[in-house]
């Protein structure tokens, strides 16, 4: 009867250290998730300053190329910028969804992989697209501010167009995207392209993941 009373202790004090044990881990696992919006938190005010920058480049665009109908130049010059704009509102709208979208009560490889695609998104999508557009998009707001000054002058800029200035367009267009390549080759021949994806990534993302993996090492080493 002893024995059998012992085994119960036994039995019980299992349960407790359970109990304790996933108790400790849950604890764990809470504040880590806290810390994890926490880390997300800039990320999420800097897509939200982005958006009306976007806004104004877009409405910028649309009032440029509407208010100079019939001016090929012009309305080319407009549109570039209001997709410009348009893609400022789209990309982090894109990524708030994203981050929205994370459920901060999923398992812990879960939460991961949707790290993981928001990473992805900003690196493989979102930079490239700015890299390439960003580096030309000065072109079009040079040009849209030139014409300003020739409306205020009553002068139609594109009626006073040289060779040699397109020429001078398209070269600029050349050498800009030339200098994002370069820059790209010259990180890859250093072997700086992780570096360049984790600067893409941004150091909220970085720091999310620090947090995901300390909790699965806890995980792993507690379970």
């Amino acid at each position: 009867m002893e024995l059998d009373e012992m085994k119960l202790a036994w039995q019980a004090l299992d349960r407790r250290l359970v109990q304790q044990q996933a108790l400790h881990l849950q604890l764990y696992r809470d504040s880590r998730m806290d810390h994890l919006r926490r880390r997300l938190r800039p990320l999420v005010w800097g897509l939200l300053l982005q958006i009306p920058l976007g806004i104004a480049l877009m409405l910028w665009g649309i009032s440029f190329w509407s208010s100079h109908l019939g001016d090929v130049g012009s309305m080319i010059s407009g549109i570039a910028m209001q997709v410009f704009g348009t893609l400022g509102v789209i990309f982090p709208a894109r990524t708030l969804a994203m981050l929205q979208g994370i459920d901060y009560a999923a398992p812990v490889l879960d939460i991961q992989h949707r790290i993981a695609d928001l990473r992805a998104w900003r690196v493989k999508v979102e930079a490239p697209v700015f890299a390439v557009l960003g580096s030309v998009i000065w072109i079009p707001a040079l040009l849209m501010l030139a014409q300003y000054a020739g409306d205020r002058a009553g002068v139609n800029l594109w009626d006073h167009v040289r060779p040699g200035f397109v020429i001078w367009l398209v070269l600029s267009a050349v050498v800009s995207l030339a200098v994002v390549g370069l820059a790209y080759v010259v990180l890859r021949r250093l072997g700086l392209l992780r570096w360049l994806a984790n600067q893409l990534a941004g150091r909220a993302v970085q720091r999310a993941e620090a947090e995901l993996d300390a909790v699965m090492r806890f995980e792993r080493e507690n379970g």
